[in-house]
């Protein structure tokens, strides 16, 4: 591929992305942001009222912002990980000898 195509396809692939992020943003109702673990304990609640968890966490945060941070954390470890697999697999095909 030439260096103007790969920027036209790059300057797409960004606007595209702008594009998402904002509509996603403005679509969304008015009130806060919730996860899926409060939408799912309502549920379970709603369907058998009487349900018992089948374990408690081994550790609770102190704050929602401590959680918020180790939730962060989390995903970003997990997209260094699979960033340097990836990175790791196209080095080592470019240095291949045919």
């Amino acid at each position: 591929m030439k260096k103007g195509n790969k920027t036209k396809v790059n300057l797409i692939m960004v606007v595209a992305i702008v594009v998402l992020v904002i509509s996603a943003l403005l679509l969304q109702p008015k009130g806060e942001f919730e996860g899926s673990d409060g939408a799912a304990e309502a549920m379970i609640t709603e369907i058998k009222p009487d349900y018992e968890p089948w374990f408690e966490p081994l550790i609770e945060p102190k704050s929602g912002e401590i959680e918020s941070l180790l939730f962060t954390l989390q995903g970003s470890i997990g997209a260094a990980i699979i960033a340097y697999v990836i990175g790791f697999n196209k080095g080592k095909n470019k240095h291949v000898i045919d």
